[in-house]
């Protein structure tokens, strides 16, 4: 009928055996589903360079529009308030448990200063079902998931150390009620709850450097940048692998142990054991350039991912399409 089809997509089709979606994608053949879909497109948009490479091996016609950051939505003017202490943040899903596991380790050996920082895990959510499946009938059920099973629970073993950091006892047992309410007293560790995609990223707002780790496989490498993007429009330093989607933007500026320039701290696969503690400790001891670094974030990011700019250049590209 002469109607121009275009295939936009954001991630690799066919995730990791460790992603929770891996088993349902593999059962329903969707990620077959999906190259087929690329191959019958006459064109395809996608968020990176490094992703539209991997794309064109099915289907050359492809055009890069990044994901971007309408600068004026209510969820990206949230203000940050002073602190003493330099915050550092994770902001994310529950598909990233491999990912945070590579910060296992990091904060006990920071334990003799955990009275200089403060730690903040974002997007906290214990709603979801459990599918049990009886082993004699093999019928299944389901049920609700109780905290204490949720990957997120996961997630705070890994930023407690297994709750080692947390010596008050009275804290511990809050946190183990996983009520969605504020605790009273000054803690080293702050667990933040969910929020809806509509006002998700002013927990940005909660700490002044993100956290960005991700495992070295093709899921992770074909990812966007939007953890850069989003970090650099709140003007937050960013700590992150130096893999994939965060080799795009971001420059590494520490050298001999001197800070050089550059927009972020990247840490490489094979010091993934020592350099989120070191780099974290950095920081610590020179808070102004944390603040230094997330500025110069903000530079980088600031018109090239503006909503304004990629809508723009999303418009050219329809326009002129045959």
């Amino acid at each position: 009928m002469g109607i121009i089809t275009i295939a936009d997509l954001d991630d690799y089709w066919l995730p990791t055996k460790e992603h929770p979606a891996h088993a349902l994608i593999v059962k329903n053949e969707l990620h077959k589903k999906i190259v087929d879909n690329i191959r019958a497109a006459k064109y395809v948009t996608t968020t990176t360079e490094i992703f539209a490479q991997e794309i064109k091996k099915i289907n050359k016609n492809v055009f890069v529009l990044p994901n971007a950051i309408n600068p004026n939505e209510p969820q990206f003017k949230a203000q940050t308030e002073k602190s003493d202490k330099l915050r550092f943040g994770w902001l994310g899903g529950s598909s990233h448990l491999h990912d945070l596991k590579l910060l296992e380790g990091t904060f006990s050996r920071l334990s003799s200063i955990k009275d200089k920082y403060d730690l903040y895990l974002c997007g906290f959510d214990t709603r979801g079902t459990v599918t049990e499946i009886d082993r004699a009938t093999g019928q299944e059920r389901q049920r609700p998931i109780k905290p204490e099973e949720t990957v997120w629970a996961k997630y705070e073993e890994i930023f407690t150390n297994d709750y080692r950091l947390i010596p008050n006892q009275e804290y511990k047992d809050f946190l183990m009620k996983y009520k969605q309410e504020e605790y009273s007293n000054e803690q080293f560790y702050h667990r933040v709850w969910t929020l809806p995609v509509t006002s998700y990223a002013k927990n940005y707002s909660k700490f002044d450097v993100s956290l960005a780790p991700i495992k070295n496989h093709i899921f992770n490498r074909m990812k966007s940048q939007l953890k850069v993007i989003e970090a650099g429009f709140y003007k937050k330093a960013i700590i992150a692998s130096d893999i994939g989607p965060y080799t795009i933007d971001l420059t590494h500026s520490l050298q001999n142990g001197n800070f050089v320039d550059g927009n972020a701290l990247l840490v490489r696969e094979h010091r993934n054991h020592s350099d989120w503690a070191k780099y974290i400790k950095k920081l610590i001891d020179n808070p102004t350039w944390a603040e230094d670094l997330g500025e110069r974030l903000y530079e980088t990011v600031k018109d090239k991912y503006d909503l304004n700019t990629v809508t723009d250049t999303r418009a050219q590209i329809y326009k002129n399409l045959k």
